[in-house]
């Protein structure tokens, strides 16, 4: 890299904070305008902004759009699947796609969700390659076999798999939910990893629920 490349490098506030928290710039939420202001106040209420959302502070619709799908997949009141689970299928999903931000924030979302420090500790070695058959049942298991299969190889999945779902006893809008959370934290992983999100400093499993 010659010296003249190095001394053009910005040096603007936002540019240090992203250095810390991304590789791109971020708009910290001190020096929002006020519609950026306003999303960040709906995306965290009187929490922390997490960085995998600050990552979008240039282009504060998709920023939307994440936080829509994420209520919508995890957090909506008409979903029927177990919150634990869910959250232990986007920590699977976040292992297979190598994501530790992830995997880190939605561990300390499982662990609240679950209240047990023994059922947590099990399903954590469980989600890291330990045995599943004893500590997830045979519809567990099949939900989360379908959803590391689709995370790493989407194109084998057929109308054979869905059925395998079934037969261990998913309905079809379960299944849909299965499929959902998976595609959603493949979106996540992608956005953390293809940015360099870091949770260095961050309190994690700070969601916001509604």
């Amino acid at each position: 890299m010659n010296e003249s490349f190095i001394l053009s490098i910005p040096t603007t506030k936002a540019h240090r904070e992203s250095l810390e928290m991304t590789w791109i710039e971020i708009i910290a939420p001190a020096d929002a305008d006020p519609r950026l202001a306003k999303i960040y106040q709906r995306s965290a209420g009187d929490g922390q902004v997490d960085r995998i959302l600050l990552a979008h502070s240039l282009r504060p619709h998709t920023l939307e759009g994440h936080m829509a799908l994420y209520r919508a997949v995890l957090h909506h009141p008409r979903n029927t699947l177990n919150r634990a689970f869910a959250e232990a299928i986007g920590v699977l999903v976040s292992r297979v796609n190598c994501c530790g931000y992830c995997v880190d924030h939605h561990l300390a979302g499982m662990r609240r969700a679950l209240a047990d420090p023994r059922r947590t500790g099990a399903w954590t070695r469980a989600l890291e390659d330990g045995p599943r058959d004893e500590v997830f049942d045979t519809r567990q298991r099949a939900a989360l076999a379908y959803a590391e299969q689709l995370a790493l190889a989407p194109a084998e999945i057929s109308e054979s798999t869905i059925s395998l779902l079934r037969k261990s006893g998913w309905n079809d809008g379960e299944i849909l939910e299965i499929n959902q959370i998976t595609a959603y934290f493949c979106y996540a992983n992608r956005t953390v990893l293809g940015l360099g999100v870091t949770t260095e400093g961050e309190e994690l499993g700070e969601h916001p629920d509604q």
